[in-house]
């Protein structure tokens, strides 16, 4: 029983979020990748003795890592964050939608008007009653 509710918080948080999650890994894909690419370049400077560019590698290496890990906790952490904000603009547009239609619905002809502030209203079938 917990592993099914396991899964389905699971796949339901997925499913909501699955651009920035998707965003996420390929941040992180990214990153790992930097480290492979970097060998390769180290293995080339090497063959071409040209090991003054190795700083150069190296310190561009380790930006793109921190770069990708960096944008990749903040988007995590404002995952949250990003629908309490749209749930709360909803909330004033509503409050800005309902005056309004109140406006609206308080336009009445003379007639309805009349109908409205009167303080006793009779039909005809108590008018007949009457005579």
């Amino acid at each position: 029983m917990f592993k099914q509710v396991k899964s389905a918080v699971f796949w339901y948080y997925l499913f909501k979020f699955r651009k920035r999650i998707t965003l996420v890994v390929l941040l992180l894909i990214i990153a790992l990748f930097a480290n492979v690419i970097y060998s390769d370049v180290v293995e080339y400077l090497k063959l071409k003795d040209k090991l003054q560019y190795l700083e150069i590698a190296l310190i561009s290496k380790w930006i793109v890592i921190i770069f990708n890990l960096v944008f990749s906790i903040y988007l995590l952490l404002t995952m949250f964050k990003k629908e309490e904000i749209q749930e709360e603009k909803k909330i004033k547009k509503e409050k800005i939608v309902e005056p309004v239609k109140k406006e609206k619905e308080e336009k009445f002809t003379q007639r309805e008007k009349e109908f409205l502030y009167k303080k006793k209203i009779r039909s005809k079938a108590d008018l007949l009653v009457e005579k």
